[in-house]
């Protein structure tokens, strides 16, 4: 039986001479496997270059329960990436965004509602001209409300943040998970920004390195097999 879903490729690899398999996280079924016959042949039906990192699909394809390779019989961008394939903040955020979502979804059920979010986010880094510099921590912290441990915003402005509790707090804990002053102010900062809104946050290139990491801590304490991230480096390059 053929189902049409929107689709958001993660992950590509080769599969004999001229096919690949496209790994595609699925607003219909999550997490898939997909091979694609001949797609890197010069005439191929469904092309190689529409299976970027992050290029968004409405797919075509076959679904079968029983966990092997489903098939896509078709496939176009909607929308075409306009400049996150050629900008080189762009294509370096997208990098990173896509190891972040192919290490959390590897194994993710179908949710309309993270797959929205993703499908915004991605359309929105491809759309617009506000600084970038801050758009990648405002997207770790907005996942994090899909995957269960979004920070508890205090109305009051408490000096720790517990990596570990996910909470606001008066305390310091006795573990070394924790934001403190200025850089808990700066992550509240963040956790009330808008992606439209985020580049009014001001903070040195220090600390928005110093923040990135202690993210990546925050998901590795809440996330099994969640481990180093390549493309890290790449984002020190881009925003020192």
């Amino acid at each position: 039986m053929l189902n049409k879903t929107r689709g958001i490729v993660l992950k590509t690899t080769n599969y004999s001479e001229s096919s690949l398999v496209a790994q595609i996280y699925t607003e219909s079924f999550g997490m898939q496997s997909y091979l694609i016959a001949g797609a890197r042949k010069p005439k191929a039906k469904i092309k190689a270059n529409i299976l970027q990192p992050l290029h968004l699909l409405e797919i075509i394809a076959t679904h079968k329960d029983n966990g092997s390779l489903q098939r896509i019989s078709e496939a176009r961008q909607t929308p075409v990436l306009q400049e996150i394939p050629y900008d080189i903040i762009k294509s370096s955020l997208a990098l990173f965004l896509n190891e972040i979502l192919y290490k959390i979804l590897k194994e993710q059920e179908s949710d309309p509602y993270l797959f929205e979010f993703i499908h915004q986010s991605v359309c929105w880094l491809d759309e617009t001209h506000l600084n970038l510099a801050n758009f990648h921590l405002v997207f770790l912290i907005k996942l994090t409300r899909f995957l269960g441990f979004y920070p508890t915003v205090s109305k009051q402005a408490l000096p720790y943040f517990n990596l570990h509790e996910a909470t606001f707090s008066n305390l310091l804990p006795e573990h070394p998970f924790v934001l403190q002053e200025p850089h808990t102010s700066i992550f509240r900062s963040l956790t009330e920004a808008e992606y439209s809104n985020c580049d009014r946050i001001r903070m040195s290139s220090t600390d928005r390195q110093f923040l990135l990491e202690k993210l990546l801590d925050f998901y590795r304490l809440h996330r099994t097999n969640f481990k180093e991230i390549k493309s890290l480096y790449i984002l020190e390059e881009i925003f020192r």
